[in-house]
């Protein structure tokens, strides 16, 4: 098997180089999903993207937590459940809440459970979410745009989570102390 590269600035093909600094600038580092994703500047650029538009939606920090967490979860994405355990801490999401989604038991509200439940029947059904399912997620307050939302946010999932499996990206030491394994 083919080991894959992790990108710097300074290897990375002109298309990503870009994106690579401005990591660089916000995070201090080249985080090594980024690096990974950098052999490709389409699915780096498609990844920045989905993610930039993804928490600019109607989640708050705990939902968007909720949504990418039961995903990196369902997946068992060795890289993206630490790195967002982290990202959660970074955004102040209540400690509680990523230590439910990491060991898969209930979230403190129902309304948080009903996200996490109906992201999960997305990804378990794929997209053939049935319709008691739906109801519920209704009836918990959420509405059609956030259905199309989890949808959104599972897009840029299956990006990282499915790079991070082929590639076996080594998780940053900055998320190290949030190892995870399911």
């Amino acid at each position: 098997m083919s080991e894959f590269k992790i990108h710097t600035v300074e290897t990375a093909p002109e298309g990503s180089k870009q994106i690579l600094e401005g990591a660089v600038k916000q995070m201090g580092v080249v985080p090594n999903l980024f690096g990974t994703m950098a052999e490709s500047p389409s699915i780096l650029k498609a990844y920045t993207q989905l993610h930039e538009h993804f928490t600019n939606t109607s989640f708050n920090a705990e939902e968007l937590t909720v949504v990418w967490q039961t995903i990196n979860v369902e997946h068992e994405c060795h890289y993206c459940v630490p790195a967002h355990t982290g990202i959660a801490h970074s955004m102040k999401v209540d400690p509680a809440i990523t230590e439910a989604l990491r060991n898969d038991t209930a979230l403190p509200t129902a309304k948080l459970q009903a996200l996490k439940d109906f992201t999960l029947s997305m990804v378990r059904e794929r997209g053939n979410v049935p319709a008691k399912e739906m109801e519920a997620f209704f009836a918990a307050g959420y509405g059609q745009q956030q259905v199309l939302e989890v949808i959104l946010g599972l897009s840029q999932k299956v990006i990282s989570n499915y790079v991070n499996h082929v590639a076996q990206t080594p998780v940053d030491p900055m998320f190290e102390s949030f190892a995870w394994k399911k």
